[in-house]
């Protein structure tokens, strides 16, 4: 398998973390009854399918990379998934799941601002759109579950 840079890893990382948004995104709405919550979890779903997309070929023009970052997305994807299914175990309810969306969407951010910030020296225009493509759908996911979180927290009786 090709060696790859630090940048090519967080680019696979970022990746696999669309792909598991997918699912993370899919298994919650499951959870979900709020109609405005499943709305915005189906937008986010839509969204990290193009993320994935977008990344997929910008990995496709890497020199003899494509196999070795897709195989690192998966990794990273699967790593994600293994955590959803620790914290969103057989009695999870909305709340859980928008408090793991929290935390799975503040990871992502932080790996697009990694991947912004490591490219501020490699200065790969490719690279450069994506995030600006990116980076402010992920900043808007965050804000948007951590907004749900809250709206199905003041619903909860905290003395139940």
């Amino acid at each position: 398998m090709a060696e790859l840079t630090t940048l090519e890893e967080k680019l696979a990382e970022v990746t696999g973390l669309a792909k598991a948004a997918q699912e993370a995104t899919q298994k919650i709405e499951g959870l979900v009854d709020d109609e405005e919550l499943v709305s915005q979890l189906q937008r986010m779903r839509e969204e990290a399918a193009e993320t994935e997309e977008r990344c997929t070929a910008l990995a496709e023009e890497r020199d003899g990379k494509k196999t070795a970052i897709l195989e690192k997305a998966q990794e990273t994807k699967n790593e994600a998934a293994e955590m959803m299914k620790t914290y969103l175990g057989s009695d999870a309810d909305d709340l859980d799941g928008f408090e793991f969306l929290t935390m799975a969407e503040a990871g992502e951010v932080g790996h697009w601002e990694i991947l912004r910030k490591l490219n501020e020296k490699a200065r790969e225009d490719e690279i450069q759109e994506l995030v600006d493509w990116a980076l402010p759908i992920q900043e808007r996911h965050l804000q948007q579950v951590r907004e749900g979180s809250l709206t199905l927290a003041a619903e909860e009786d905290p003395n139940a």
